[in-house]
C-alpha cells in the first residue's frame, strides 16, 4: 500500500524547482530530475510523471505553488484508486 505522506513529499521535491504558477504539465517538465521518466515510489506504487499526466484529468491549471499541484494530483489518484 502507497504511503501517501511519502509520495506527498517526492512530488514537492520534483516540482517545487518549476517556475510557478504553472499553466500546463509542460511547465513542469523542466524541474524534474529524470524529465517525464522522474519516477514517484511507495509501497506497491511507482509511477512516472509522463504516467501521471496521462492517467489523470488535466487539473486545475493554474497552480500557484507545488504545494496545491501535488495535493491535486494526490486526491486524482485517491479518486481513481491509485493509491
Amino acid at each position: 500500500m502507497a504511503d501517501r505522506d511519502e509520495l506527498r513529499e517526492q512530488m514537492i521535491d520534483a516540482f517545487e524547482g518549476a517556475d510557478y504558477p504553472i499553466n500546463s504539465p509542460m511547465d513542469l517538465v523542466p524541474a524534474l530530475p529524470q524529465g517525464p521518466g522522474t519516477t514517484f515510489e511507495s509501497g506497491d506504487f511507482t509511477m512516472t510523471a509522463m504516467e501521471l499526466n496521462t492517467k489523470l484529468g488535466g487539473g486545475d491549471f493554474p497552480y500557484d505553488a507545488a504545494e496545491d499541484f501535488v495535493d491535486d494530483v494526490l486526491e486524482q489518484l485517491e479518486d481513481e484508486d491509485l493509491i
